[in-house]
């Protein structure tokens, strides 16, 4: 049995795997980034290959950035309770493109994908059960996204006449969409509350006065 002195870093073991792109170090933990259509291979062998181990898949999230072509990170967090290790895995993907479900070798993956379809949109291949887990039936969109606005597309609330849940575009009125941080009193040059901030400032522009 080879001496524990003489086995690579878990780093270095990664970045041999057939589909691993590239693996690096960050705050201390091992971040290895993989190809979307080698992902099945790699997490079987993380979970199974002697010097992994990798049991339990920890969470499984989405990360966007709208300006990259792959806009998409599908990031997985594995621990080795075993050989008490940590490894975070990142696969980047499209819109179109699916990336293969994982259920098949942690089954927990099932609830982390739905959540990651129903917030950012993306798809996972093989998953037998991608819906909506978070958001309602109803609601349009995926709310994680950078582009999603902030107040959504549709409304939900009880109509008392219809006696019944109705979904409706968002309306907002002219008020809500003009915000005026100004004071609203006339002739007031300080909020309350603010008047020592005032005062300083006061000071100060008189005395940078030539």
């Amino acid at each position: 049995m080879a001496d524990a002195a003489d086995t690579p870093p878990l780093a270095e073991r990664v970045a041999g795997l057939p589909g691993v792109l590239g693996v690096m170090v960050e705050h201390g933990e091992v971040v290895a980034r993989a190809r979307a259509d080698a992902v099945l291979p790699v997490m079987q062998t993380l979970r199974d290959g002697a010097g992994f181990a990798f049991e339990q898949l920890m969470d499984l999230c989405g990360v966007d950035w709208p300006d990259r072509e792959s806009r998409f990170d599908v990031v997985y967090n594995l621990l080795s309770v075993s050989l008490n290790q940590r490894l975070r895995v990142i696969v980047a993907t499209d819109e179109q493109t699916p990336v293969p479900s994982v259920s098949t070798i942690w089954p927990c993956a099932t609830w982390w994908e739905r959540e990651t379809w129903d917030l950012f949109g993306i798809v996972f291949a093989g998953q037998p059960d991608l819906r909506r887990i978070l958001t309602d039936y109803g609601f349009e969109g995926h709310p994680l996204r950078k582009d999603f606005p902030l107040t959504g597309y549709v409304e939900v609330r009880y109509d008392e006449e219809r006696k019944q849940v109705v979904y409706e575009p968002v309306r907002l009125t002219q008020d809500f969409r003009n915000f005026d941080f100004l004071s609203p009193w006339e002739a007031v040059t300080s909020l309350p509350g603010d008047e020592k901030a005032y005062t300083a400032r006061t000071a100060a522009r008189r005395e940078a006065k030539p």
